[in-house]
């Protein structure tokens, strides 16, 4: 008998980049894909098929997976539930997979659409919407999105997410897009959702409340206890809109060791906790914000005792203190931090100093023709983030500089 299983959905390049004064260059965002498949993540919602910045980045990520770089990670792309999109998100990307949103709650279609749609007139554009996509036949995936279903009577949401059910959603995803919910209603809404609808049931929440890892896992919980697989939708330290989304490393953490979750309830097996560590603080780069130093498994104090009794109790035996190892989380191992001299290579660099920094990352080039190359690529991705580049961002370039090109390129 097949077990239900957990399994994660990173919508930090969706989501996350929403978070407001914050955001990621088009190769933060690659490498956060790159990075998630090496991880194991089932999927990532890799950004929006519509928006015409997006498109060189997402066609460019779409490649990579082709070459088998971004394999077997799932790339999703985000649309509203209107047939134009799906159309624009079809001419526009090579997009396999879609996730089509829309509302749902009283609340969304009186103040979003301003009294000029009933409900039943998003159950026409949501359905008029996956018939147009499940026409074109290069869609493998579509997901649709119930927003602001926390807030939706359970009624209707039975109803709107049958209607997706029966016109060939793959997934339903009940968004708690206020962080409404708490654990136990969470349960109980998504228990009698999954009994009606027979889908797998895909988990995004907020943390409105600070209780988004709680409301994600519970969720999850009631999907798998219906007979459904579930969905948690997760971004990297957690970064979103407002108070932010389910942090990725805390939701496998509370799935692998939480009393109820341990050995009861399964994680999609290909996740791999060791590479936390570096894409937490890839992320924290990236995005420019600090660790918490109580951030769950990678902050800087999750694994520091200091009182004298917990001191004495984690050198006696590590369990009396700790629920998980930080060699599990990839943790451990010292970094250096240069002091002397430094090159490094950014939009005005020459090519003395470039090859200086590549030879230390034991990259090689043919000639002075390709070095040539890839620096030019090396200070178009400085201007690109703003940033000194890392040296994966610096690997990254040398390895795929025709890919890396076309994330660099922006036509308005």
């Amino acid at each position: 008998m097949k077990k239900n299983k957990i399994y994660i959905i990173d919508v930090t390049n969706r989501d996350g980049v929403q978070t407001s004064r914050l955001g990621l260059a088009k190769l933060q965002k690659t490498m956060i894909n790159v990075m998630l498949n090496d991880m194991g993540v089932y999927g990532s919602e890799f950004g929006f098929p519509v928006t015409r910045h997006e498109t060189n980045y997402i066609n460019a990520n779409l490649e990579l997976a082709r070459k088998g770089v971004l394999k077997p990670i799932v790339l999703n792309g985000w649309v509203r539930a209107i047939k134009d999109d799906v159309k624009k998100a079809m001419e526009r990307t090579d997009v396999e997979n879609l996730n089509l949103s829309i509302s749902t709650s009283d609340q969304m279609t009186r103040g979003k659409f301003l009294g000029k749609k009933t409900r039943d007139d998003v159950l026409k554009m949501m359905t008029d919407a996956m018939d147009f996509a499940r026409r074109k036949k290069k869609l493998k995936i579509i997901g649709v999105n119930a927003e602001d279903a926390s807030r939706t009577d359970m009624k209707f949401l039975i109803k709107f997410a049958k209607a997706a059910r029966d016109h060939g959603a793959d997934r339903i995803r009940y968004c708690d897009t206020l962080g409404h919910d708490d654990p136990f209603t969470i349960y109980e809404r998504i228990r009698m959702l999954a009994n009606e609808v027979k889908l797998p049931i895909e988990l995004h929440c907020h943390n409105d409340l600070g209780m988004v890892v709680a409301c994600s896992i519970a969720g999850a919980k009631a999907a798998i206890d219906s007979g459904c697989d579930a969905y948690i939708n997760t971004t990297v330290n957690g970064m979103g809109e407002r108070a932010g989304n389910a942090d990725l490393v805390s939701v496998i953490l509370a799935i692998k060791y939480s009393s109820g979750f341990k050995g009861e309830y399964h994680l999609d097996e290909r996740v791999k906790l060791s590479h936390a560590w570096k894409i937490a603080k890839y992320a924290s780069y990236a995005f420019g914000v600090n660790l918490p130093i109580n951030q769950p498994g990678v902050g800087a104090n999750a694994f520091a005792h200091e009182s004298g009794i917990h001191a004495d109790g984690a050198l006696k035996d590590r369990r009396n203190y700790e629920l998980y190892d930080f060699e599990e989380l990839g943790r451990g191992e010292p970094e250096l931090i240069e002091t002397g001299r430094q090159i490094t290579a950014g939009e005005y660099s020459g090519i003395k100093g470039f090859r200086n920094v590549y030879e230390k990352l034991e990259v090689k080039f043919k000639d002075d023709k390709e070095a040539t190359k890839i620096l030019e690529l090396v200070r178009y991705a400085n201007v690109h983030t703003q940033q000194p580049l890392t040296h994966d961002e610096l690997r990254f370039i040398a390895r795929y500089p025709d890919i890396a090109k076309k994330i660099f390129t922006m036509e308005p």
